[in-house]
């Protein structure tokens, strides 16, 4: 792979792979990506990371990267929720986090059609997977997370949007192997179907942006009912010129959760809307090409004061997507993957015309 992605007046492939540099840079000898210098890693921003990395051509970093979730990955499929430094501080399981693997084993298998990688970690992908379909309910939706005295009783809208998408990258992963996995295809229409029919049954998280992109960036929602999603919320969360609220009750742009919308709004075929947020946030581009986390705009200050790995990692996600550079950029457009028994929920499947 020798094309990196970038966006003509806006975003080059220099910039692009500068800032995947400054991920690199991050990376502890174990291979963990940490948020920051000396920070904590969780195992879904470090897979994150790892795809950044691998559309921007750092293969051996991004390699290293999933070699450490191979080897941490504990005997029942799952990860600690977070670690600093090798040491785990806080032991619980985030289902989201586990199997968000799926999504970046996939995504890198569709970059660098490398077989023996896929083979090497289809273990691990299905170890994870299996795990956070023990925390699936009768009704469809996902046990946010489980520790020492078991699941919880709460399902959340975004991680199990994310989870949803994820499923659907491992069956994909399943197909390319011949190894294939009934199970998860119900199981991942049942979850489907929570999210498009059933919304009431997650904890409510309507505060948070997250909540309403992710149905449309998991690919549960396409179609008429994304784009009235998007919509319904568009100024309650949009910041012209800044990008968007992460909650919106407070005057606070994130430069990650602005880049998920354009994928989000990309994969719905609403490019120039996408084009424009990405140009918006990137006001928090620093000159090493890692990116703060955020900006409080109604006093001009970067809070938190830290530029943190994933922020950058979902930069150069967006560019790929928007610019259509690797063969992994439409990762999250997903008309290629897997939809496993789509009767079980109307998703309204079609994108829009581009």
């Amino acid at each position: 792979m020798s094309e990196i992605p970038g966006l003509p007046g806006v975003f080059t492939p220099g910039q692009c792979r500068q800032t995947a540099e400054s991920i690199a840079a991050t990376q502890e000898p174990s291979g963990a990506i940490p948020w920051s210098v000396g920070g904590h890693t969780d195992p879904w921003d470090h897979v994150e990371n790892a795809m950044a990395l691998t559309v921007a051509g750092l293969l051996e970093p991004a390699r290293a990267a999933f070699e450490w979730s191979r080897r941490t990955q504990r005997p029942d499929g799952s990860w600690p929720i977070q670690l600093r430094a090798g040491v785990v501080e806080d032991p619980n399981s985030d289902s989201n986090f586990c199997a968000y693997i799926a999504t970046g084993v996939w995504h890198h298998v569709l970059v660098t059609d490398d077989r023996r990688f896929a083979e090497a970690m289809w273990p691990v992908v299905a170890k994870a997977i299996d795990f956070v379909l023990e925390l699936q309910f009768s009704t469809g939706e996902i046990a946010w997370g489980r520790g020492p005295s078991g699941a919880t009783a709460e399902a959340l809208l975004t991680g199990c949007a994310s989870i949803h998408h994820s499923i659907r990258c491992a069956l994909a992963l399943a197909d390319y192997l011949d190894a294939p996995q009934p199970e998860w295809e119900v199981a991942v229409g049942r979850l489907g179907h929570a999210i498009v029919e059933h919304p009431g049954g997650f904890v409510a998280k309507d505060r948070w942006s997250m909540e309403w992109y992710y149905p449309v960036l998991g690919g549960a929602l396409r179609g008429s009912r994304a784009l009235a999603r998007i919509d319904e919320r568009w100024d309650d969360f949009v910041v012209p010129g800044l990008g968007i609220r992460c909650v919106d009750d407070r005057p606070w742009v994130t430069g990650a959760e602005t880049c998920e919308l354009v994928l989000a709004l990309e994969a719905i075929g609403e490019r120039e809307r996408a084009h424009e947020q990405f140009a918006a946030m990137h006001h928090l581009r620093e000159g090493d090409g890692s990116y703060w986390t955020g900006l409080v705009y109604a006093d001009g200050k970067r809070w938190p004061v830290e530029r943190t790995t994933w922020t950058g990692a979902a930069v150069i996600l967006a560019a790929d997507a928007l610019s259509s550079t690797t063969p992994g950029s439409g990762i999250f457009r997903a008309t290629d993957l897997p939809r496993g028994l789509e009767g079980e929920y109307d998703c309204e499947c079609a994108t829009s015309e581009r």
